[in-house]
């Protein structure tokens, strides 16, 4: 994460007093303002907030497993297994069965949903005490895995046999149409989870936020924000009987709340993800462009400026200054290819800018350039780099040493071979070394081509042109 960036964000902890000072002030007015009640009936919006709880709990845990995968860290795992955990108790046990009236009882969808919903805040607990340093080898994450999913088994099976005997989780005779005074009706076990779990989430906020502040962790700036939320609801949940499906309790407005804030989270860190990969893009293109300017027209440039000094001490030496013609030639090409590639889209084929090259070519040296290009050829960004350069050092040297009227450029697929033929004069390729001015250019291809995996094979005699064909398999002469 780029530190700059993190100070520009505002800081965890002024979120978390914000979400704080608005979940009290809820809550406050709640508790004393007489026409605003606990619960409301409305079945069909229970239910679709519970989905949507499940939902955004399922997209975040995607997110964090994706976190886990990279970092194996013992907080990534736990905090992706209480958000599934609590995205099964929303999704399996109470939104589905709410929405098409199923389950054994209405007992059991309440204890095994209560339940379960506790064994994911103990997990979110648990990954905020951990440290964000401990990692988990993989076979150890296998077997806790394991372990969660049996539990959860063993509470649905054991909900589903014995729900008939379960005792009621809120006095029978309680009436929901008077819900504007706090009432404590719940069954012992019901009042005690949520009490613990408005403890642990409190907790979880406290230890999240220094965390978030510490790390510059953006996901975990509003998970800490978020569990502010969770603990209110469950004080919610606390002062008013809060199981029953046909009703929307405003503790349930807070719990989905921590989901939103979840949820936004999430969005950014999807947003960091990419802003730095493409930070990471431009200055990899920005490097690669300086490899080939330090490659290319920097080299032609050097031998320019040493072969004029050459010159100044022997005017008469004509092989100098076909060398410094060769260089200048050179370096004008990569000047030229430089500036087509810094301007070209970054989504063109390959193929249709192995055209524009072919026919910007034939219009600069005057020859005719013959393609046949497969169009179904698919290679990467630095083999793409290195075939165009190897193009216009093949053209140039062709029409210059060989002085040829006519290219054939050949792509093909499967394995991926470029072929490029002249009529020029041709040459002995043993005797390739004694061709001064030629020889860099000769050399460079070879070194294009095997620094993106491929080999170049070069046929010439004197007279029958030359061919030079780059192919990703290694061929022999």
């Amino acid at each position: 994460m780029d530190p700059a960036a993190g100070h520009q964000r505002r800081s965890p902890t002024v979120l978390v007093a914000w979400v704080t000072a608005v979940a009290g002030v809820a809550t406050l007015a709640v508790v004393t303002l007489p026409f605003v009640r606990f619960a409301y009936r409305a079945p069909a919006l229970h239910v679709a907030l519970d989905t949507a709880n499940a939902l955004i709990a399922l997209l975040v845990s995607y997110l964090v497993y994706g976190r886990f995968r990279q970092s194996q860290r013992l907080q990534q795992l736990l905090l992706l297994l209480a958000l599934g955990t609590v995205a099964i108790a929303n999704l399996a046990l109470t939104a589905l069965p709410s929405a098409l009236s199923i389950g054994r009882s209405e007992e059991f969808s309440r204890w095994t949903g209560l339940v379960i919903r506790f064994l994911g805040t103990l997990l979110l607990g648990a990954a905020a005490l951990s440290s964000p340093s401990s990692r988990i080898a993989g076979r150890r994450s296998s077997w806790i895995v394991v372990v969660l999913l049996f539990l959860i088994t063993t509470i649905v099976v054991g909900g589903f046999t014995w729900g008939d005997r379960l005792p009621p989780t809120v006095d029978p005779s309680v009436r929901l149409g008077d819900a504007s005074s706090p009432l404590l009706a719940g069954h012992p076990a019901v009042l005690s989870v949520q009490a613990v779990g408005a403890c642990i989430y409190a907790a979880a906020t406290v230890t999240f936020t220094r965390q978030a502040g510490r790390t510059g962790d953006e996901l975990l700036h509003w998970v800490a924000a978020g569990c502010v939320l969770a603990a209110f609801s469950r004080i919610h949940y606390l002062l008013f009987p809060s199981l029953y499906s046909d009703y929307v309790y405003t503790g349930d407005l807070l719990r989905f709340g921590f989901y939103v804030l979840l949820l936004i989270g999430a969005a950014r860190e999807i947003r960091t993800y990419w802003e730095v990969r493409t930070r990471a893009a431009v200055l990899e293109e920005r490097r690669r462009m300086a490899r080939e300017l330090h490659d290319g027209l920097a080299q032609e440039l050097s031998c320019i400026s040493r072969q004029c000094h050459r010159l100044a001490m022997d005017p008469a030496d004509a092989l100098t200054v076909e060398r410094i013609r060769a260089s200048a030639g050179r370096a004008l090409d990569e000047a030229r290819q430089a500036v087509a590639a810094l301007s070209r889209p970054l989504d063109e084929p390959f193929v249709q800018t192995l055209q524009q090259l072919a026919d910007e070519l034939a219009g600069r040296y005057g020859v005719q350039v013959q393609t046949h290009l497969d169009r179904t050829v698919r290679i990467t960004p630095d083999r793409a780099a290195a075939l165009l350069r190897i193009v216009g050092e093949a053209v140039r040297n062709a029409v210059v040493h060989g002085r040829c009227t006519s290219v054939d450029l050949t792509l093909t697929a499967g394995p991926l071979a470029l072929t490029i033929t002249d009529d020029g004069h041709g040459f002995w390729v043993d005797r390739v070394a004694a061709m001064r001015p030629g020889t860099f250019g000769i050399t460079s291809m070879h070194e294009r081509a095997q620094a993106v995996g491929m080999e170049t094979v070069i046929r010439s005699h004197p007279g029958h042109g030359t061919t030079i064909r780059v192919d990703s398999r290694r061929e022999t002469t």
